[in-house]
């Protein structure tokens, strides 16, 4: 049987990430971007489309963490014979190098103990084979445009297309493999000083996770998810990936498996909050101007996702010789939402401009030019129909989230007081924003009080939890409180919220079923806050806070009845919709909540 999505942990370098198993194999890894080519897919099929494995050869528990502050990954594995520690990180640095560096050092504890590796390159997400030869210290493999160098003092042995080898290790012994991948035009990477990689790594995340704002007593579990989202950006450009992985299911064995290795500009806003209210200001900059520089061009061709360079073409394709995780087929790569129409997105880009702005992150008049642009797009299109926030494969229709965010847009321009807008611009926005709303609230309303999916529609829909965070209404609005209350009884499974209901006939047009959605839950957390409910909101919060793994991660969705993780992982909006919730809490005692910025 496969691992389970939670039993993974993440190493990352702020331009590629691995997920590492609780029993030592690292089952995925792309290099050297998140987008690029897994050379170990074992995550989406078995050991046979590449992985990496170290462990003992015979039984022993194991316990993991990561060190205080980083990615640096410890996890001890003992038995009554030894225990030794293997010490997992990705090289981290800011120098811009061509080579990525991905090292297992390991420590001998106590006793002895025979560990063996088992290594399976497996180039192209499992596909393609590389040709492997002896290098002094190790072997180097070759494929295409990738090769890599695996060295360490432990003889590597090649067959049978498998590189592996048995060592025992003693009290006070260490053994360090270092993998490195380059350019295969170019001369193989250099050898690597494991302990002053090692150094230099924990320095890297020391200095960058020290700067957390505290958040109360969920200040750990804040850092930990910041620490993530560093994790998830791409250094180079400043770009923030939605997850790591592709096509980890959302439904076990079925078809709901997507590419999440890009860049939404939707999750912008959120992203943006989460690094400003805890102190992160150049992270903001610069995720701010990676935006600015994606969707600079026309605005009739805005996208709701790009690469990690801002790349527009993610064209979606099928791995059909991965079996995928736990047989869900087909494993898709690439995301072909990047051709639909999402009218929200227009809204967030904005929102999330005039945010940076309030917040101390300076304009410029590229960004006010930009800004315009957008919004004289947005006056011609924003009573169209679209696939909305959930990027519904059945067809377009009137999303109240997307005009929440249409309205959001004319709204933040028209408070906007900066001497690039004229007070007529700004009228006309007041007034375009205005009549966004009255539509809202004429035909977004079910007759029973509360707020639906889309205009004619009598579902419910998680993202209605946004009208108060955004401040269409007061969260004392009787139908802000019918909403929540509505998702609670109508749209929740064991008290964790579904994005929409899958399992009816007006779902959206894939097969039913999935897990709940852990931001939409995080959502509810910061709405009972908003309308006074605080005990039920911390009790949710920490229900929510008890579903992370034993290191702290969370994918995109749970799944109750099982008691399972799934989708994409670690999934950054759950991330930043923790982190979020957790400042909401925080600060519920006092008038002024950081939040309350995107309100006004």
């Amino acid at each position: 049987m496969p691992a389970h999505i939670e039993d993974y942990a993440m190493l990352g370098n702020c331009r590629s990430a691995a997920l590492v198993c609780s029993n030592g194999s690292i089952d995925w890894l792309c290099l050297p971007r998140f987008d690029s080519d897994a050379v170990f897919a074992g995550l989406l099929g078995s050991s046979e489309h590449g992985r990496w494995l170290i462990g003992p050869t015979g039984q022993a528990s194991s316990s993991r963490h990561y060190r205080d502050g980083s990615l640096v990954l410890e996890t001890r594995f003992e038995n009554e014979g030894g225990a030794v520690r293997v010490i997992d990180f990705m090289v981290a640095s800011h120098d811009g190098q061509p080579h990525s560096h991905l090292v297992r050092r390991v420590e001998g504890l106590r006793g002895t103990m025979q560990l063996r590796t088992e290594i399976v390159l497996r180039f192209g997400y499992g596909k393609v084979t590389p040709w492997v030869t002896q290098v002094d210290g190790g072997l180097l493999a070759i494929a295409g445009p990738d090769q890599i160098v695996i060295r360490s003092q432990v003889p590597l042995r090649s067959h049978d297309f498998i590189t592996d080898a048995t060592f025992d290790i003693g009290q006070g012994q260490t053994v360090d493999f270092v993998l490195s991948h380059g350019p295969s035009h170019t001369q193989a990477p250099a050898p690597l000083d494991a302990a002053q990689a090692l150094a230099t790594t924990e320095d890297f995340w020391h200095d960058w996770s020290g700067h957390c704002m505290q958040a109360g007593k969920w200040s750990e579990l804040v850092k930990r998810s910041l620490i993530v989202l560093k994790g998830l950006s791409y250094l180079p450009t400043g770009a923030i990936i939605a997850a790591p992985t592709a096509s980890l299911p959302e439904q076990l064995g079925g078809e709901r498996n997507w590419d999440y290795r890009y860049c939404w500009l939707r999750d912008g806003v959120f992203v943006l909050l989460a690094l400003l209210n805890a102190g992160y200001l150049e992270e903001a900059a610069a995720f701010r101007n990676w935006v600015k520089r994606a969707v600079a061009g026309t605005p009739g061709e805005l996208q709701a996702l790009y690469g990690v360079g801002g790349e527009r073409r993610l064209a979606e394709w099928d791995a059909d010789w991965l079996p995928g995780y736990e047989g869900s087929r087909p494993v898709h790569i690439g995301n072909a939402a990047a051709k639909q129409f999402q009218l929200d997105v227009y809204g967030e880009v904005i929102g999330l401009m005039e945010f940076a702005e309030r917040k101390g992150v300076p304009a410029d008049d590229t960004i006010h030019d930009l800004e315009r642009a957008f919004l004289d797009e947005l006056e011609k299109r924003w009573q169209e129909p679209d696939e909305g926030i959930w990027e519904m494969r059945d067809g377009r229709a009137h999303f109240v989230h997307s005009k929440l965010m249409a309205w959001l847009a004319f709204d933040r321009a028209a408070e906007n007081p900066s001497r690039a807008y004229s007070d007529a611009q700004r009228a006309h926005w007041r007034e375009l924003a205005d009549r966004v709303k009255a539509q809202i609230l004429d035909q977004g309303v079910h007759a029973d009080g509360y707020f639906v999916q889309s205009y004619g529609s009598q579902r419910l829909d998680a993202a209605l939890l946004l009208i108060p965070m955004v401040g269409l209404l007061p969260p004392q609005d009787p139908r802000v409180v019918a909403t929540v209350e509505a998702i609670e009884r109508e749209l929740t499974v064991d008290g964790l919220v579904l994005r929409y209901r899958t399992d009816d006939a007006a779902g959206d047009g894939l097969p039913p079923g999935e897990g709940t959605f852990l931001a939409c839950s995080f959502w509810l957390v910061e709405c009972l806050v908003m309308i006074g409910r605080h005990a039920d909101a911390e009790a949710l919060f920490e229900r929510l806070c008890g579903l992370c793994n034993d290191v702290g991660l969370l994918a995109e969705e749970y799944d109750p009845r099982s008691g399972r993780m799934l989708g994409n992982f670690p999934q950054g909006y759950s991330h930043v919709a923790l982190v979020n919730a957790a400042y909401r809490l925080a600060d519920a005692g006092h008038h002024h909540h950081p939040s309350e910025e995107v309100q006004s």
